[in-house]
């Protein structure tokens, strides 16, 4: 299937024919370019919507609260956004918590966790550990079940909730109620046939993907971290459910499949659903691509489903 009507009209209008890769434009263009897409766009109605500041190992680190009803002891999504752990913030997945919020009934805890190349890993997956952490220990005063804590994210922040998913349970932390992985990066190698099918020509490049995986590594030999590239953790047994949600034209996509059967081979419940004839970072213009919509409902459903187990 080739891209859709709609997916090919707005990939025209994010990557008209006189831009430059990717890859070759500077990171602060890069952030303010994605931050501009998104603050003319509608705000979904919710209940509260609060921000707040958590202690972390590196400093403090912003949050946005978002709750669909101001009742005691709801679920929690910690949510963390996607962007090459480079770009990307609490504004420009506003919209996702929202829908994720309202459409799963539950609180989502969104964390605007530090970024590379200013602060590389694992400073931003430490960030991510703290808040999860936090929200148990705060579920009180939260007035949220700090027994039924899910962790989420898309494309990078896919990443990080992987990671934070395999550390609580080599910590032997109480297990969490569910993984939402959106198109995630899981493998550093970056040697699978869709890298090659896709590696240029659908808004992430592979070239970029490079980049951001340089950045997000800066000096150190990284990648061969279980931490940094879930593809390299040998036992992925006893994980929580997880739903994994893909793009036919996206580089990432054979790794988060990949990733998905080994989930269920070593015996997790595993929900892969791929929307096709979408490109890489469709679920995050759900206002204008109707498969984007589609997958926040789908993701909304099984993580309900979790919480409700």
């Amino acid at each position: 299937m080739s891209l859709d009507e709609d997916s090919r009209h707005l990939l025209a209008i994010l990557t008209p024919e006189d831009s430059p890769p990717m890859h070759q434009v500077d990171i602060h263009v890069l952030r303010d370019a994605m931050e501009s897409r998104f603050p003319d766009r509608d705000r979904e109605p919710i209940s509260s919507v609060e921000d707040r500041m958590v202690v972390g190992p590196h400093g403090d680190v912003p949050v946005r609260v978002y709750r669909s009803a101001l009742e005691e002891s709801s679920p929690v999504l910690v949510y963390f956004h996607g962007g090459g752990w480079v770009l990307g913030s609490l504004e420009t997945h506003d919209a996702i918590c929202r829908a994720l919020a309202n459409e799963a009934g539950c609180v989502v805890v969104a964390v605007d966790y530090r970024l590379a190349p200013e602060h590389p890993f694992p400073q931003g997956l430490q960030d991510c550990q703290a808040v999860v952490r936090w929200v148990r220990e705060s579920s009180e005063e939260l007035g949220v079940d700090g027994e039924r804590v899910a962790v989420g994210g898309d494309s990078a922040g896919g990443n990080l909730a992987a990671a934070v998913a395999n550390s609580n349970r080599d910590e032997n932390a109480k297990p969490l109620c569910h993984q939402l992985l959106i198109y995630p990066v899981i493998d550093a190698e970056q040697g699978t046939e869709s890298y090659r099918e896709n590696s240029e020509g659908y808004l992430l490049t592979a070239l970029g993907m490079k980049r951001f995986w340089d950045l997000y590594l800066g000096d150190s030999d990284a990648s061969k971290s279980t931490l940094a590239s879930p593809a390299r953790v040998t036992d992925l047994s006893r994980l929580p459910p997880a739903t994994v949600i893909t793009a036919q034209y996206d580089p990432l996509r054979d790794e988060g499949e990949i990733y998905a059967e080994r989930l269920k081979a070593a015996g997790n419940q595993v929900a892969l659903r791929r929307w096709d004839g979408v490109f890489h970072g469709f679920v995050g213009f759900a206002d204008r691509l109707t498969k984007g919509s589609e997958a926040i409902r789908f993701s909304a459903q099984r993580i309900r489903e979790s919480f409700d187990a």
